[in-house]
């Protein structure tokens, strides 16, 4: 009996150490999401709020990550529903820590005006200048990104994303800024042809552009300059060729989306630009049911833009 005793006495005691060294290893393979930070803009005179993922090795190591920028959607959409809605933060865990993309840096900032959030900013600054989103973003925002974090400070590990409103973000700075973003990665985006946007209610029109392309504007007249200098489908048209392919693009839609058809005819221009890009059209709509399963390939395209491979 005593020997049988002896016997379960260590065998428990090496179950315990075995999990006491397992809880700290499972630990470690976790990155970190922190929702709370935020930056002081002299720009819009005001702090401007983000979420911050650091991947599993982040804390242990002394190197440089790539870093991706994910633009959240309109309405009712926050900065850190990634993290929140789209469990963002494991996804990334689960690919990194299998070796399926590189350790990367996610950052996700508040593209809300104010917390009432009655005119959405579309990430791109108002008509009057007195509200410059896009200034600030490009301006302030990622230069202090690079001096808090340990982001290499090369565009080859720089990339866009976003979904909806976000979506339309990411792909008017990858057009306008093509010196800074080596892909564009959006899931519904926000593409609307020139037919929507003259035939919007006026409500519905000054929520979302009144403040970018001009208050109380109906039908023709919401086609003014403001509106060519930053709609998606007129900037692709008018950037020079040579600029778009300096850019990896990566466009996934729902075909009962309500912008299938502005996501269709972007890819169309791509196609008659001879611009290489990826494109691809799920059953779904505009939600999470269609965004949570997509946000996976989404981050394999960004991975392997980051290691330069093969992303077609």
């Amino acid at each position: 009996m005593f020997l049988n005793t002896l016997h379960r006495f260590w065998a428990s005691l090496a179950l315990l150490t075995a999990l006491a060294l397992v809880a700290p290893a499972a630990n470690a393979d976790a990155g970190t999401v922190d929702d709370t930070a935020s930056i002081k803009s002299s720009i819009l005179g005001q702090n401007v709020k983000y979420t911050l993922y650091l991947p599993p090795d982040y804390g242990r190591s002394t190197r440089a990550y790539p870093v991706l920028y994910m633009m959240h959607g309109g309405d009712d959409g926050r900065y850190n529903d990634w993290f929140v809605q789209d469990n963002l933060g494991a996804l990334l865990d689960r690919l990194i820590n299998a070796g399926e993309i590189p350790a990367m840096i996610v950052i996700t900032p508040d593209g809300l005006r104010n917390p009432e959030n009655k005119y959405a900013t579309y990430f791109m600054n108002d008509a009057d200048g007195k509200f410059q989103w896009e200034t600030m973003f490009i301006q302030e925002f990622i230069p202090a990104m690079q001096k808090r974090y340990r982001i290499l400070d090369d565009k080859r590990f720089r990339a866009m994303g976003g979904l909806s409103m976000g979506g339309f973000a990411s792909l008017m700075y990858a057009f306008k800024y093509p010196e800074l973003f080596s892909a564009a990665a959006v899931m519904s985006a926000a593409v609307r042809t020139d037919e929507q946007i003259t035939q919007m209610d006026p409500a519905g029109y000054e929520r979302r552009y009144g403040h970018a392309w001009g208050e109380g504007l109906t039908g023709e007249q919401r086609l003014n300059l403001q509106y060519h200098q930053k709609n998606v489908l007129d900037l692709v048209k008018h950037t020079p060729v040579t600029e778009l392919r300096k850019t990896r693009y990566y466009l996934d839609v729902g075909t009962n989306d309500p912008f299938f058809l502005g996501n269709v005819l972007l890819h169309l221009e791509f196609n008659k630009l001879g611009i290489a890009h990826q494109f691809q059209a799920r059953p779904g709509a505009h939600n999470y049911d269609f965004w949570v399963p997509g946000s996976e390939p989404l981050l394999r395209f960004v991975g392997l833009t980051f290691q330069e491979r093969n992303v077609q």
